[in-house]
C-alpha cells in the first residue's frame, strides 16, 4: 500500500513538472520504477500506459487555457507515434540485464541535457511567429518517439527544447503542443510493448495510481505553465534524474562500484545540482529585474513622447 501511495505521489509530481515544463513525466516515473527493480521494458510499458490517460487530461487542460498549436500537434505527433512503436518493439527484444543500464544511460543523458539546457540558457524567444516546417518536425518526431519508448521517457526532453530553440512558438504553446501530441506517442508505444512483451509483466495497479496522480495534476500544471519559472524547474528536475540514474548505473553489473566510490559520486552530483539551482535562481531574478527596468524605460519613453506631441 505504501508503494502505491508513493507511486501516486510520483505520478502527481511528475505530471506537475511535465505539464508546466513540457517534459519529465516519463523520465521521472521510469527512473523511480527502475530504482525499485522493475525490468526496463515493463517500466516503460507501465509509464506509457499511464501516459495515455495523463496526456489526454493534460492536452484537454492545455486546450482550455489556449496553450496548443494544433498544426504542430499533427506534424510532430504522427511521426512520433511511428518512432515510439519502433522503439517499444526494439526495447522489448533486449534482455533485462542489457536493457536496464542501457535505459539508465539514455535517461542520464536526457537528465544532463535538461540540467545544462535550462541552467545555462533558459528559454530562447527569437523568431517568434515564424512557421514550423514538416521537414523539421517529422524527423524530430521520429527521433523523440523512438527515444521516448526506449528510454521510458524522452518525448519532452527531445521535442520541447528543440522547438523552443527555434524560437518560433511561444513557450506555453510549445509545452501545450508537446503534451497534447504525446497522447499519440503513448498509445503507439503501449501497442508496441503489448506486441513485444504482452501484458503479464505489467503491474496494472501501478499504472492506475500513476495515472490517478497525473490526472489530478494535469489541470494544475496547465495553469502553472503561465506562472512558474521553467529555468529553475528544469535545473531541479535535471539534477534529480541524473542523481537517480547514476545510482542505477553504479550498482549495475556494468560498473558494480564500491560503496565509497558511490558515496563520492553522489556528493559530487549533489553539490553540482545545488550550484545549478542556485545559478538558475540568480539568473531568473536578474532577468526579471532587467525586464522591470526595460518596462519602466519603455513607459518613460512613451510618456515623454505623448507630452511632446501634446505640447507641439
Amino acid at each position: 500500500m505504501r508503494a502505491l501511495i508513493l507511486l501516486g505521489l510520483v505520478g502527481f509530481a511528475a505530471q506537475l513538472v511535465d505539464g508546466s515544463l513540457g517534459m519529465a513525466y516519463g523520465v521521472t516515473s521510469t527512473t523511480l520504477l527502475l530504482a525499485i527493480g522493475t525490468n526496463a521494458a515493463a517500466a516503460s510499458a507501465t509509464v506509457h500506459l499511464a501516459e495515455i490517460g495523463t496526456t489526454l487530461a493534460s492536452g484537454l487542460s492545455h486546450w482550455r487555457f489556449g496553450n496548443i498549436d494544433w498544426k504542430v500537434v499533427g506534424k510532430i505527433g504522427v511521426p512520433g507515434a511511428v518512432g515510439a512503436f519502433a522503439g517499444a518493439t526494439f526495447l522489448s527484444s533486449l534482455s533485462t540485464e542489457t536493457a536496464a543500464p542501457v535505459m539508465s544511460l539514455i535517461l542520464l543523458t536526457l537528465g544532463a541535457y535538461i540540467l545544462i539546457r535550462f541552467t545555462a540558457y533558459g528559454l530562447p524567444r527569437g523568431n517568434l511567429g515564424k512557421p514550423l516546417r514538416k521537414r523539421f518536425l517529422t524527423p524530430l518526431g521520429l527521433l523523440a518517439g523512438f527515444v521516448d519508448a526506449t528510454g521510458g521517457g524522452g518525448w519532452g526532453p527531445v521535442g520541447t527544447p528543440a522547438i523552443l530553440a527555434s524560437g518560433r512558438l511561444a513557450p506555453r504553446k510549445v509545452i501545450g503542443s508537446i503534451d497534447a501530441s504525446e497522447f499519440l506517442v503513448a498509445i503507439a508505444a503501449s501497442v508496441g510493448f503489448f506486441v513485444g512483451i504482452g501484458s503479464e509483466n505489467i503491474n496494472f495497479a501501478w499504472v492506475a495510481v500513476l495515472l490517478l496522480g497525473g490526472v489530478i495534476a494535469a489541470p494544475i500544471a496547465a495553469w502553472l505553465v503561465r506562472h512558474i519559472p521553467p529555468r529553475i524547474l528544469g535545473s531541479a528536475v535535471g539534477g534529480l534524474i541524473i542523481l537517480t540514474n547514476v545510482r542505477t548505473l553504479l550498482r549495475s553489473e556494468w560498473i558494480d562500484a564500491p560503496g565509497n566510490v558511490q558515496a563520492i559520486a553522489y556528493v559530487a552530483i549533489a553539490v553540482l545540482w545545488a550550484a545549478a539551482i542556485a545559478y538558475s535562481v540568480r539568473e531568473y531574478r536578474r532577468d526579471k529585474a532587467h525586464e522591470s527596468v526595460e518596462a519602466v524605460e519603455d513607459e518613460t519613453r512613451r510618456t515623454t513622447t505623448e507630452e511632446e506631441t501634446a505640447s507641439a
